[in-house]
């Protein structure tokens, strides 16, 4: 990330299955989603990427408490974003199989 950009973590759940997504904010107050499958997508503005999230049932993962998360199904305690040194590798991290419920 550099100065022009500011990245935020969605998330969505599948049963035992974390799903992420994040959402990157341009300075030009454009946005984009880089997604499960790898593909960046293009926003005009914040909002519309923020609708898009939520209607895919993500949620945004700064955002969740732990009893938002337990009833998802996992601890905050035992999940975190991924990361990666660029996007081809963090697209393998994008997806987040759980051991066993929360």
């Amino acid at each position: 990330m550099n100065s022009t950009t500011q990245d935020n973590w969605w998330l969505a759940t599948l049963g035992l299955t974390i799903v992420w997504a994040r959402l990157r904010e341009r300075e030009a107050g454009t946005a984009e989603v880089f997604d499960s499958d790898g593909n960046t997508l293009a926003y005009d503005s914040l909002d519309t990427a923020r609708a898009a999230l939520m209607d895919a049932e993500f949620v945004e993962y700064d955002g969740l408490d732990e009893y938002d998360a337990l009833e998802r199904g996992f601890s905050l305690h035992e999940v975190s974003p991924p990361q990666a040194r660029d996007d081809e590798a963090l697209r393998g991290s994008m997806i987040q199989q759980l051991g066993r419920r929360a």
